[in-house]
């Protein structure tokens, strides 16, 4: 697709320059019968330049290529009105290109509204040089299976983490009867204190339609979103209990890749049996529990929660998060590769397959987005 709207703008670009050398009795232009003054073919020439960086804006990822698109478009659709017999045809593709000019404006937006979110949320979560340093001691409250998964995961004699920010690779099947797996990318910033994240995705519907979605949890409100070319809305939910209860579960299960939250104290946690702790996180009215099982040393297996997967779900499912390959990362032990499942009444159906590329703790400055959304 991307590469079909290049060609297409190229070809419609280079109808444009032969607008301007017909003008100057260059060359001859037949498809245009019309005589063509020097002043239109200025113009003509203008048009060609502004699909061309068009094209070598759309081809670098730059953030406003829809802009000199939209202006191309614009000079262009004049020309054609002023040689309407000959150059009607035009219009077709004029729409084409304005129609992706829409969606990369909608994506622009999309990734402005992420990256306002983000910065408010990495504001005041900054590393600080004197923070606490984690000791044997500060972990004698915790259950003994949860000392040894944070000893293991090697937090002791470390500072306390104050901010994530991580990248994943991952495979997602939107339904359960999908048989193909779904490629994307994903990005996502977590604060400890106060607990909060925001985790922005761009995948493919059927390999052609582009999806972007953002979960976020904040100020103990979730919120999930989800946009077909960044336009059309096919999920929003938020303001619902519901919805704020599956978030935080969410956080709580992925404090896995920040071990050292676990001290927080909006997290109490009780012994289960000796391969299993059950933690419930409690924050700001709401609240949300569920077990996590570790192996005879101390790394993390699965967690497991009745989570409700949808805002319009009566009764929650279960919902389960399994490491299926552990290393260390950044100086600390975690899964680097995980899968999730729903329980449903007809069996499991494993949904999403997650790989961790890049993990940062403690991070002075907000990182630059991986062009996570980029089409």
């Amino acid at each position: 697709m991307r590469l079909a709207l290049i060609i297409l703008i190229g070809i419609h670009g280079i109808i444009h320059l032969f607008g301007f050398l017909k003008a100057f009795e260059i060359s001859e232009f037949n498809a245009i019968s019309q005589p063509i003054s020097k002043t239109y073919g200025i113009f003509w020439l203008l048009t060609f330049l502004l699909f061309v960086i068009t094209i070598i804006f759309y081809s670098v990822h730059y953030d406003y290529w829809w802009l000199s698109g939209l202006l191309a478009i614009v000079v262009s659709q004049v020309l054609i009105f002023n040689y309407w017999s000959d150059a009607k045809f035009g219009t077709i593709a004029n729409l084409i290109i304005l129609f992706a000019t829409i969606i990369g404006y909608s994506n622009f937006n999309f990734e402005l509204k992420i990256k306002e979110e983000r910065e408010d949320l990495f504001e005041g979560s900054q590393f600080k040089k004197d923070q606490e340093i984690i000791s044997r001691k500060s972990l004698n409250d915790l259950p003994p299976l949860v000392q040894k998964w944070l000893t293991n995961s090697g937090v002791v004699g470390k500072q306390t983490i104050s901010n994530v920010y991580l990248t994943q690779e991952l495979q997602l099947k939107l339904k359960p009867d999908q048989e193909n797996w779904n490629s994307g990318k994903a990005e996502q910033y977590f604060t400890i204190q106060p607990p909060a994240f925001n985790w922005s995705i761009n995948t493919e519907m059927n390999s052609i339609l582009s999806v972007v979605g953002r979960d976020k949890f904040n100020d103990g409100k979730g919120e999930m979103t989800i946009k077909l070319l960044s336009l059309i809305p096919v999920a929003n939910a938020k303001d619902e209990k519901k919805v704020d209860q599956a978030t935080l579960q969410r956080y709580l299960a992925e404090i896995v890749w920040f071990p050292s939250a676990s001290l927080s104290p909006y997290i109490t946690w009780e012994t289960i049996d000796d391969y299993s702790a059950g933690a419930t996180m409690d924050y700001k009215g709401t609240k949300g529990s569920g077990k996590f099982y570790f192996d005879e040393y101390g790394n993390f297996e699965k967690f497991v929660a009745m989570r409700y997967q949808d805002s319009n779900d009566t009764e929650p499912t279960e919902w389960t998060v399994a490491a299926t390959k552990t290393e260390e990362m950044s100086g600390i032990k975690i899964p680097v590769e995980c899968e999730a499942s729903w329980e449903l009444k007809g069996g499991k159906w494993t949904w999403l397959k997650l790989k961790i590329t890049d993990i940062q703790y403690n991070v002075k400055k907000m990182p630059v987005a991986n062009n996570v959304y980029k089409e």
